[in-house]
C-alpha cells in the first residue's frame, strides 16, 4: 500500500460531546428543535475541541482539470468550456464568482490540469501536473507518481491556508467530463455497478448515458480494481479528484472544516476516506446532488447533505451556500440565549424551566 508521508489525522474530541449537547440543550427552545443545526454546531465544537467554537477566513477551492476519457464520447460539451469557465471564475464569474463573494469565501481557482496555459492572475493557483488526465479506457489515467504530485499539491495548498488562518475550506470543481472519472470511482470504491453509478452530467441523453457505462465498465474491466486507493485512484480518478482528496486530508489533519460540494468532490472525499477513514468525521455535506450516484456516494460515507435545492451546477455553489447553515449553527451555539439568560422559568411548577 502507498502511504502519505507525514499525515495524521485525529479522532474528534468525543470528551466535550456531552459538554456541548449540555450548552445546545440549555438555549432558549425545545430541546433538539433546531434539528441539523444543533448536529452541526456540536460536531464544530468537536473538530475545533471547543465549546466556543469559531469559524475563520473561509476560502473556496475551485480545483479545475481536463479529462481526455472525453475522447469516447463521454460528455456532450466541448472540452474547451473548463478553460474558458476558469477565467470567468477568476474574474468573478459564474455561480462560485458570485456566492462566494455572497456568503464571504476567498475563491481560489486551482489550474490542477487544464489543457490550457493561463496568464499570471492573483487568484490563480499553478498546481499543473499535466494538462488533462490521460484516455483511461486505454491507459491509467495518471502515473502514480503523477497522482501522488496532485495529491501532494492539494496538501500543500490547504497547509498554506491554514497558515493563513482559515479553518474552513469549501471544495469546487470545473472540467468537462468528470462525472466520468468520479462515476468510475464510485463503483471501484463502493462497489455498485457502473450502471447505477453513471447520469447524464452535464446534458447526456438516455443513449449517452448507456454508452458512458459502457465505455466506463470496460475500462475498469481493463485495468482492474486494486487493494490500493491510490492505484485506483491513479488508474480512474482525475487530477483535480486527486488534487482535492489531498487538500480534505491535509484539512482533516489540521483539524479545519471541509465542506464538499456534489458529485465530484465528494468522489474525492470517497478517496480520501478509502486512504483514511478518519477525514469524513471533519467533512460536511453541503447538498444532495441531482446527479444519481451522489446520493450512493453520500449514504456509502454515512453522511446527511445540509441541503437539497435540485443543485447539480458543481464548481462549489453547494459549498458556498451550504456555509450560511454552518455559520448560523455555529452562531447558535455561541450566541443564542439560554433560558437562564432570558429568565424563562415554568413558575406554576416551583421555577423548573421548560424544556
Amino acid at each position: 500500500m502507498i502511504k502519505l508521508n507525514n499525515l495524521n489525522v485525529e479522532p474528534l474530541q468525543e470528551s466535550l460531546a456531552e459538554a456541548l449537547q449540555y450548552k445546545l440543550d440549555q438555549k432558549a427552545k425545545p430541546i433538539g428543535s433546531l434539528g441539523q443545526m444543533e448536529q452541526i454546531a456540536k460536531r464544530v465544537g468537536l473538530i475545533q475541541g471547543s465549546l466556543n467554537p469559531v469559524l475563520s477566513k473561509p476560502s473556496m477551492l475551485t480545483v479545475a482539470s481536463d479529462h481526455h476519457i472525453c475522447e469516447e464520447g463521454v460528455s456532450p460539451c466541448p472540452v474547451e468550456i473548463t478553460w474558458q469557465q476558469c477565467l470567468n471564475f477568476l474574474n468573478g464569474g459564474g455561480g462560485i464568482g458570485l456566492f462566494s463573494s455572497e456568503y464571504g469565501f476567498e475563491l481560489k481557482v486551482v489550474d490542477a490540469g487544464v489543457d490550457f496555459d493561463f496568464k499570471p492572475h492573483p487568484n490563480l493557483i499553478d498546481a499543473k501536473v499535466r494538462k488533462g488526465t490521460r484516455n483511461f479506457l486505454h491507459e491509467p489515467a495518471m502515473t502514480i507518481e503523477e497522482c501522488l504530485l496532485a495529491i501532494e499539491n492539494g496538501r500543500q495548498i490547504v497547509a498554506s491556508l491554514a497558515l493563513e488562518g482559515t479553518n474552513v475550506v469549501g471544495f469546487g470543481e470545473m472540467g468537462i467530463g468528470n462525472t466520468s472519472p468520479a462515476s468510475a470511482l464510485l463503483s471501484v470504491f463502493a462497489n455498485y455497478p457502473i450502471e447505477e453509478c453513471v447520469g447524464p452530467g452535464s446534458g447526456l441523453n438516455v443513449e449517452g448515458v448507456k454508452k458512458k457505462a459502457r465505455v466506463l465498465k470496460e475500462a475498469i474491466q481493463k485495468h482492474g480494481i486494486s487493494d490500493d486507493p491510490i492505484v485506483n485512484l491513479a488508474r480512474f480518478g482525475g487530477l483535480e479528484i486527486a488534487t482535492i482528496a489531498g487538500g480534505m486530508l491535509e484539512a482533516a489533519a489540521r483539524k479545519m472544516l471541509i465542506i464538499t460540494d456534489g458529485f465530484i468532490t465528494t468522489s474525492a472525499l470517497l478517496v480520501a476516506h478509502a486512504i483514511d477513514p478518519l477525514v469524513v468525521d471533519y467533512a460536511f455535506f453541503s447538498h444532495q446532488s441531482q446527479e444519481q450516484g451522489h446520493k450512493k456516494m453520500v449514504d456509502f460515507l454515512q453522511g446527511e447533505p445540509i441541503l437539497d435545492l435540485g443543485f447539480r451546477l458543481g464548481e462549489g455553489t453547494g459549498s458556498a451556500v451550504a456555509y450560511s447553515i454552518i455559520k448560523g449553527s455555529v452562531a447558535m451555539l455561541n450566541k443564542m440565549t439560554s433560558f437562564d439568560e432570558a429568565a424563562i422559568y415554568n413558575t406554576a411548577n416551583d421555577g423548573i424551566r421548560i424544556e
